[in-house]
């Protein structure tokens, strides 16, 4: 397993803890009425979206690399500074990008894939922004920077769905940033509710079935309104294609919260088998010996 494998498995065990006390708001839990999977109750009301730079995320993101990491981004941030011209901007700008991108640090590495894209307006460096900026949205409780990843997702993948109006990954990535800007209470100025959201990722699983991103992340909004079912359906789909460790984790909890206790200990058993850090090992253990308790 590589650093970056590792890393999204440790920010899936912390943020476990809180993931059913954030529902995304609108979503339907099935004591509501007849809620199909995801279904909403309608856009929430807008609230102000911070401006947030690169500048803002790129400074705890060197306090989480470390010194000897950072010394590098400093070189590379002094020449970005001293050079004029978009395409020497741009070249440097690459670099940053790929470089924060090694460093399992999608929060700066989105912002300079955004510059990227903005002097070359391709459908690859704007899904690479979009993707990007849902990834630091997911890797973050900053609730402060939240709002600013998810409108610029929203901007990133739109451009990208222009550009390709039918490829799936721009619809999936569009999809899942209009779902998951109602769990912070803000909607697109420009349109997009979070039901507009589901459909998109509906649409896209209905032309591919298979479609690992859309189904992992349906199932994920399915465990937030509390439809566990239909969860388990959409991880067990997922890892069909692949065996890995974030759609076992999810499986696992959503088994759990069926009261299905054998299945999410063999589950979370799975997890254990893929992660080779004691760490995380020990933190599952704990999971399996609440639930044999």
């Amino acid at each position: 397993m590589t650093r970056k494998q590792i890393t999204v498995i440790v920010i899936v065990l912390a943020i476990s803890g809180y993931l059913y006390s954030l529902p995304v708001k609108g979503l339907i839990k099935p004591k509501d009425a007849k809620a199909t999977e995801g279904h909403v109750n309608g856009s929430q009301p807008s609230s102000t979206v911070r401006n947030v730079t690169v500048e803002d995320v790129s400074s705890p993101a060197k306090t989480a690399i470390g010194a000897a990491l950072a010394a590098r981004i400093n070189d590379l941030e002094g020449q970005l500074k001293n050079t004029s011209g978009d395409a020497d901007k741009l070249v440097i700008e690459k670099q940053l990008a790929k470089q924060w991108d090694d460093d399992n640090q999608p929060a700066p590495s989105a912002f300079y894939y955004q510059a990227i894209a903005q002097k070359e307006s391709t459908f690859d460096n704007w899904m690479n922004a979009g993707n990007h900026f849902n990834e630091a949205f997911k890797s973050t409780q900053d609730t402060a920077v939240q709002p600013a990843f998810i409108e610029n997702a929203i901007g990133a993948y739109k451009n990208a769905v222009k550009l390709k109006p039918e490829d799936l990954g721009a619809k999936t990535g569009l999809g899942i940033a209009y779902v998951n800007q109602t769990s912070l209470g803000i909607t697109d100025p420009n349109g997009g509710s979070p039901m507009q959201g589901i459909m998109l990722l509906l649409d896209v699983v209905k032309q591919d079935p298979n479609n690992r991103n859309a189904n992992l992340n349906l199932g994920l909004f399915a465990m937030k309104s509390g439809q566990y079912e239909k969860a388990v359906a959409r991880f067990k789909t997922v890892i069909a294609q692949k065996a890995e460790v974030e759609p076992y984790f999810y499986l696992a909890e959503s088994y759990k919260q069926l009261g299905m206790k054998k299945e999410a200990i063999d589950a979370y058993q799975k997890c254990k088998e893929m992660i080779p850090d004691p760490i995380v090992g020990q933190k599952i253990d704990q999971y399996i010996k609440e639930l044999k308790n």
